[in-house]
């Protein structure tokens, strides 16, 4: 599996979860993804998407196939728990996930989207870690870049605290109110 993998500390609230937990972030091609961690996705993907949002719409927009999947996989303790747990999707726990979107996909710029932080990992810290990595990540692959993303309205201010600026008025996507935002490309 190619992977470009961190592990970062995850301060969770929950009662279960120990302060030795870990999530694991793994950056991965579509076709590096195992059909447990496919699946682990797209259920967390529309769970937070269309049960929580009560929105149906085409989650699976036939871009998937083009961009990169930054997840964050929950392990107990030791690294080699997670292999374990990637080829079962029963014990896959995603903390939070996104998709890097190469330029002139969705937009002329590179783009992060289907953002999410799982229920249980709201307020845990992994969403801002989970943006950062992703900025992180487009930056590496596509230097001194612009990001563009459609972001949901209600999460402006939150995406404008890693640099992105408004630069539409709101929208309706989906039923729910959007902006784009622009983050200026690194170095200028």
């Amino acid at each position: 599996m190619t992977a470009s993998q961190s592990t970062a500390q995850l301060n969770s609230p929950l009662e279960s979860q120990s302060m030795n937990d870990l999530v694991q972030w793994q950056c991965l091609r579509f076709d590096d993804l195992s059909p447990p961690l496919l699946y682990a996705i797209l259920r967390a993907r529309s769970e937070v998407f269309v049960v929580e949002q009560n929105c149906v719409f085409p989650d699976m927009d036939d871009a998937d196939q083009d961009c990169l999947h930054l997840v964050g996989i929950v392990a107990k303790k030791v690294k080699e728990e997670v292999a374990e747990q990637i080829a079962d999707h029963r014990k896959i726990r995603v903390a939070a996930y996104l998709r890097i979107v190469p330029p002139g996909i969705k937009f002329a710029e590179a783009s992060i989207g289907r953002v999410i932080t799982t229920k249980e990992f709201r307020g845990s810290g992994s969403g801002k870690a989970l943006v950062s990595e992703g900025i992180a990540q487009l930056e590496q692959r596509y230097p001194n870049q612009p990001i563009r993303i459609g972001a949901q309205a209600y999460l402006e201010k939150f995406y404008g605290s890693f640099g992105f600026v408004t630069v539409s008025d709101i929208y309706l996507e989906d039923d729910i109110e959007h902006v784009e935002m622009l983050r200026a490309a690194s170095g200028t």
